[in-house]
């Protein structure tokens, strides 16, 4: 064996005598005919799936998801007036009136858009614990808790005080009777 047979194609660094797969590195790349058995067992990759193989990974987890969370544009909670605060009560009892029991809900099926208040959670945000975002719901009321002071729609439960409005064709006749 002559002295270029001892080194890597990379680099010339010389193999080591004792190296386990010296005589497989000499033999090169296998070579397969198309359609062979090799071939059917193992078909070539696509590029698309190729190219994944090559796509950078999240080294620093998370850190996407903090970096889009400080995208996100907080405010600060309003506070409802007394007018509003008469007329979502109104239409709180509206719909505790609807959803006494399940089969009220079944029957009457009051769908709703309630408009609510969702607070910070991201402790490294400057707007932690003072602004937060609203968020709408559309769904059937299903449930309105008087001791626990919460309202359940489409299966979210939200608290009655983080409510800013709730709107519905059913409450067309209180929206018109209010001045």
């Amino acid at each position: 064996m002559d002295k270029d047979d001892s080194r890597t194609a990379i680099g010339y660094m010389p193999m080591p005598d004792g190296f386990p797969y010296r005589s497989a590195f000499l033999k090169g790349r296998p070579q397969h005919e198309k359609y062979d058995e090799f071939w059917r067992r193992h078909p070539p990759m696509d590029i698309v799936h190729r190219a994944k193989i090559f796509a950078p990974f999240d080294a620093l987890a998370g850190f996407g998801e903090c970096i889009a969370s400080k995208e996100v544009a907080y405010t600060v909670r309003q506070d409802l007036s007394e007018g509003e605060k008469e007329e979502l009560d109104r239409k709180v009892s509206v719909l505790r009136g609807l959803t006494v029991n399940g089969a009220a809900v079944r029957k009457n099926r009051p769908e709703i858009t309630v408009r609510y208040f969702v607070p910070c959670a991201d402790p490294n945000s400057s707007a932690y614990g003072t602004g937060g975002i609203y968020e709408s719901v559309t769904g059937i009321c299903q449930k309105v808790n008087d001791v626990s002071r919460t309202i359940t729609v489409g299966g979210r439960v939200l608290a009655i005080d983080d409510i800013a409005g709730i709107t519905g064709e059913l409450f067309a006749h209180i929206d018109d009777e209010i001045p």
